[in-house]
């Protein structure tokens, strides 16, 4: 079983901004990336580079676009599909209270209809795949026919993928971030998805934290997509690509640090301050004798002004005192 189109990584808004996915494709070279979410008036209205650059690297990488608005979204794939990029996905399952303002993200699971409108536009405008990003249900709205309802409109309008977070959104009075993790996880509402339309691609989103889970989802659905886990440990990505592709060895984390070093002394000759790098590479020993040295010596001197690639062979080095304290103190509380 080849990895490719079975693992991707979440969008996940402030984090995975391309520096985040650069770093993550050194981990797993397979696994489909998803951008954080850009609006559809901001690439139709402002610097479309701004938004849509990426470094050719990241492939197989998707844009997740988020907006209501048939032509602005038009526009905005337009614009996207000159940027080459391998799918542009709708977000339907954001429910932070400035997404909804903006008639986006999981509000509009109620509004099937104008979805499918923006599915329509899009698709006109360019042979790169569009899909969607969906939750299971909002609010009251907690069931299956709901689901169904909102998936049928989406099939009509021609969507071959769904990329489906596992619990409902609760819009007013949860925060995005307990939205994450408050709603309960109802695996088998997507599993029945991909059983009742078993010619669409189903991907499955929330709670997925070890590989054995994600052996298990992947018996009923075509892909699992990590979120927080793969932020907060990126060596998981490494983790599972070696499980579904045993042919590529688990690479050491200090020689991913090595491979980031070119990349980081490029955008930092660019302009662009060392801790935007260096902020998503901090869970990359999590877990491991000396991660706590690393961090702390990152974040006390990531900020530095003109900081640069010393500061991560800094860290490294200050690892292994650090591992052999951590291993002295485990040995006298025997």
């Amino acid at each position: 079983m080849q990895m490719r189109s079975r693992i991707a990584v979440a969008p996940m808004m402030d984090w995975t901004d391309r520096h985040c996915r650069y770093f993550l494709r050194l981990l797993s070279p397979s696994a489909f990336l998803y951008t954080e979410m850009v609006t559809a008036a901001a690439i139709h209205h402002g610097d479309a580079e701004r938004f849509l650059q990426y470094n050719k690297d990241e492939h197989p990488i998707a844009l997740q676009l988020g907006g209501s608005n048939p032509e602005w979204m038009a526009s905005a794939t337009r614009k996207a599909a000159a940027y080459g990029y391998d799918e542009i996905n709708i977000n339907v399952g954001c429910p932070s209270d400035r997404v909804q303002s903006g008639q986006f993200g999981a509000c509009l699971m109620a509004s099937p209809t104008t979805v499918a409108d923006c599915f329509r536009a899009m698709r006109e405008q360019a042979d790169t795949p569009v899909t969607v990003k969906t939750r299971i249900g909002i609010d009251d709205r907690d069931s299956y026919d709901f689901l169904k309802t909102f998936v049928d409109a989406l099939v009509e309008a021609g969507c071959r993928k769904f990329v489906v977070h596992a619990r409902i959104a609760i819009l007013d009075g949860l925060s995005p971030k307990d939205n994450r993790t408050v709603p309960p996880l109802n695996y088998e509402r997507v599993y029945r998805l991909k059983r009742e339309y078993p010619d669409l691609e189903v991907v499955i989103n929330g709670g997925l934290a070890d590989v054995h889970q994600v052996d298990e989802v992947l018996q009923h659905v075509d892909g699992a997509m990590i979120g927080r886990q793969a932020y907060h440990q990126p060596y998981f990505l490494a983790e599972l690509e070696h499980h579904f592709n045993p042919d590529r060895s688990l690479p050491e984390r200090r020689e991913i640090v090595e491979q980031m070093l070119p990349y980081i002394d490029s955008v930092v000759a660019a302009g662009v301050p060392l801790a935007r790098v260096t902020r998503h590479m901090l869970g990359l020993f999590a877990g491991q004798p000396g991660a706590r040295a690393w961090r702390r010596y990152i974040s006390e001197h990531a900020h530095v002004h003109g900081a640069g690639t010393e500061v991560l062979v800094n860290a490294l080095n200050s690892m292994p005192l650090a591992a052999q304290t951590a291993t002295m103190q485990a040995i006298r509380r025997t």
